[in-house]
């Protein structure tokens, strides 16, 4: 004879497995894990949308500075040419938001980005011998967006250059004088 289950035994069986205690916590263990990628994503997405905002913003400025300043139409290297003061001027306006990269005791002054350096601003200055309309040009070059607090590229596997990549704004403006 076959052993047969009580009755309220069967039912209590029955009752635990229609149970849904815990499938909460199931589900949470399911979609948390995406839920955090997606949340490092936005917010590395976030701080690359306010790196390359404020690169280019500088680099604005920057071209504003130069575009007004007679010194840039001049032949002469030791006036307009590459490490004389007029370019040594825009390249630390473009990083730290002075034309001084020293404030008054000679302490350097805070970058507006930190990884970025006098030698990542590339300045082209307008021609003197045309007669059309002149245009120079601040571009960062050379600086690539850093990892931050959530490194996304690990989380996927995938390779850094994906992620972080160099960032080049750059702004062309009419030369005013």
């Amino acid at each position: 004879m076959k052993d047969k289950v009580p009755i309220q035994k069967r039912h209590h069986l029955f009752r635990l497995i229609r149970s849904e205690r815990g499938s909460a916590v199931v589900e949470l263990a399911i979609v948390f894990p995406i839920l955090l990628m997606l949340f490092a994503a936005t917010a590395e997405l976030g701080r690359l949308f306010s790196t390359y905002t404020t690169l280019s913003k500088a680099t604005r400025v920057g071209a504003r500075y130069l575009s007004t300043q007679k010194e840039a139409e001049d032949t002469d290297v030791n006036v307009s040419g590459p490490g004389s003061p007029l370019q040594t001027r825009v390249k630390c306006l473009v990083v730290t938001g002075f034309t001084n990269c020293n404030d008054g005791n000679g302490n350097a002054r805070p970058k507006i980005i930190s990884d970025l350096t006098t030698a990542n601003v590339v300045i082209t200055l307008p021609p003197t011998s045309t007669l059309a309309a002149r245009y120079i040009k601040v571009e960062i070059q050379g600086y690539t967006f850093s990892k931050g607090v959530f490194n996304v590229a690990s989380v996927t596997d995938s390779t850094t250059s994906t992620f972080y990549f160099s960032l080049q704004p750059a702004t062309k403006m009419r030369y005013m004088h």
